[in-house]
């Protein structure tokens, strides 16, 4: 029996972010791809496996949402990794390494700022695939590094030991809720004061065959390779791949900190549908509890939650069945002009499977901050076992302003269930309204500001001042000076540094453009030692 009399939970402050999915390597480029209403699914890429073989062996679809690019690129020597035990590594760890690194610079605490705290790391990730290749090499395939490459643990324990964190440090497997489950355990962890700051989210990448093959047996799978998500059409859904990562921070602490709050995490909950019609059926009783405890906690009316980013598979059993919840607990006390939104990232990008609860989440934050509802694809006419209209519910199909009574702030949930019962709902809520300091309108400074870029490699510093150049044109409410501050206190200091030094954003950004052009070797610094004297004389010293 659900306790709903529980005390609500601290809010739990988001804030960095970092994403790759298919269309998309940053936060930025995946909100684009969600209001423009894109559609990342496509073939099986030639250079991962033959999708003309796959279908001989009885797949009934080889389109699936697939990263752009080499998914085995990566820079070991970047985290201090020889390239030989790269090589043994799991993908999956390479990607989580990369997202979390990128996450924390983005929430301002990135580098050795995290070196010895009490930082968790919670991932959720459920594939083997790296693995499957590997055991089908010869036994010269294996070395010292391979167990420790292969092992999903170290996904979560390779990032604290490489970035010294001393948290809670835990590889999740629930299923396809993994990663929102990561996020639920974070949260957790934070509220117990057992980590300060958490990382949470989760990696996935499809790179065999096989679990195309599994997963299309099992009758899982779309024949279309299209997510129909609550249409009339619903016939499976879409495998994808990728990765998100959120930063979390008690909202006290955050505010504390002066920490960009990007949303907040008002509460969440997790349960199981123990006992019902299968191991692998979806049980509305188990979704109705876990929405019911996770509001409960939130100390939120359900009736005041404006849009819900569901697990929204596409499948013809669990689609109803999500939605006949939805209706019972947020949908029932709504007038008939005011329904609970509804969409579904999975049009967009496929099921991302161990990373899709993360993906889910970071569309619904980013939803929250900009104020804005992105559509829901591939929706016509409603399956004909959800009655939107009367469980109040309306699937999100256009781009739409995301508007409130006056003084409401806008909440979402987050919803992502596993295949073996395991139900995960996060609620959201827009972050406090903080008073900025008032910057001056600014011409220029009055006097030369330095714009720092590093990196650990020549390449490294041109592509950061290239990327740092086209963030300040695109965001020029930004001022000179708190662009300097930012790069000289929240960024890692590598070796290989260059500068831009001026007074006018036109002039410094002319600079980053010839810094990022350079074929000039760029400085690598040499760490000096520094000398106190004390003459007991004055300044001076003879010689």
């Amino acid at each position: 029996m659900v306790n709903n009399s529980v005390l609500p939970d601290e809010p739990i402050a988001v804030i960095g972010m970092a994403c790759r999915v298919p269309g998309a390597t940053d936060p930025e480029e995946f909100w684009r791809l969600l209001v423009e209403g894109k559609d990342a699914v496509s073939e099986i890429p030639g250079d991962r496996f033959d999708p003309t073989s796959l279908r001989e062996l009885g797949a009934v679809t080889v389109r699936g949402g697939f990263l752009d690019g080499d998914v085995a690129a990566f820079d070991p020597e970047f985290f201090g990794i020889s390239p030989r035990e790269a090589t043994a590594m799991d993908p999956q760890q390479r990607l989580a390494l990369e997202l979390c690194w990128e996450a924390t610079e983005r929430a301002g605490i990135g580098g050795d700022a995290l070196a010895g705290s009490r930082t968790g790391v919670f991932l959720g990730a459920i594939s083997d695939d790296y693995a499957t290749l590997v055991h089908r090499l010869d036994a010269s395939a294996v070395t010292q590094h391979t167990l420790t490459g292969l092992s999903r643990s170290i996904i979560a324990n390779r990032i604290s030991y490489v970035l010294a964190l001393r948290g809670p440090s835990l590889t999740v497997d629930s299923g396809q809720s993994s990663s929102l489950a990561a996020v639920h355990l974070a949260c957790e962890s934070l509220r117990r004061g057992e980590s300060a700051v958490a990382l949470a989210g989760g990696v996935h990448l499809n790179l065999v065959p096989d679990s195309f093959l599994t997963t299309s047996r099992f009758g899982a799978l779309s024949p279309d390779g299209l997510a129909y998500t609550f249409d009339e059409r619903a016939n499976g859904y879409v495998r994808g791949e990728g990765g998100g990562v959120v930063v979390l921070k008690p909202l006290s602490a955050a505010l504390r900190d002066g920490d960009d709050v990007l949303c907040v995490i008002r509460g969440s909950a997790t349960n199981n549908d123990g006992g019902g019609e299968s191991l692998t059926s979806p049980h509305a009783v188990g979704q109705q509890e876990v929405l019911r405890a996770a509001y409960a906690r939130a100390g939120v009316d359900p009736s005041q939650v404006q849009y819900v980013e569901l697990h929204g598979t596409g499948t013809k059993v669990g689609d109803p069945v999500e939605a006949r919840a939805l209706g019972a607990v947020l949908g029932a006390e709504r007038p008939e002009d005011a329904p609970l939104r509804v969409g579904s990232v999975k049009t967009n990008i496929g099921h991302l499977e161990g990373a899709a609860g993360v993906t889910g989440l970071i569309k619904a934050v980013l939803s929250v901050r900009h104020g804005q509802l992105p559509p829901s694809l591939n929706f016509d006419r409603p399956h004909p076992d959800i009655p939107l209209d009367t469980l109040r519910l309306r699937v999100q199909t256009r781009l739409e302003e995301w508007r409130t009574a006056s003084g409401t702030p806008r909440r979402a949930g987050v919803s992502s269930f596993g295949m073996g019962g395991t139900n995960v709902h996060v609620v959201l809520e827009q972050a406090p309204v903080v008073e900025p300091v008032e910057a001056p309108v600014e011409a220029g400074v009055a006097w030369p500001v330095p714009w720092v870029v590093s990196g650990r490699t020549e390449d490294a510093v041109r592509d950061q001042a290239r990327r740092l150049a086209a963030h300040v044109r695109e965001h020029p409410e930004h001022t000179v000076t708190d662009i300097a501050h930012s790069l000289a206190t929240t960024r890692t200091a590598f070796h290989h540094r260059a500068a831009a030094i001026g007074t006018d954003r036109d002039d410094l950004l002319t600079q980053l453009d010839r810094i990022a052009d350079t074929t000039t070797p760029i400085t690598q610094t040499q760490t000096g030692k520094t000398a106190f004297l004390f003459t007991g004389q004055g300044a001076q010293r003879p010689g």
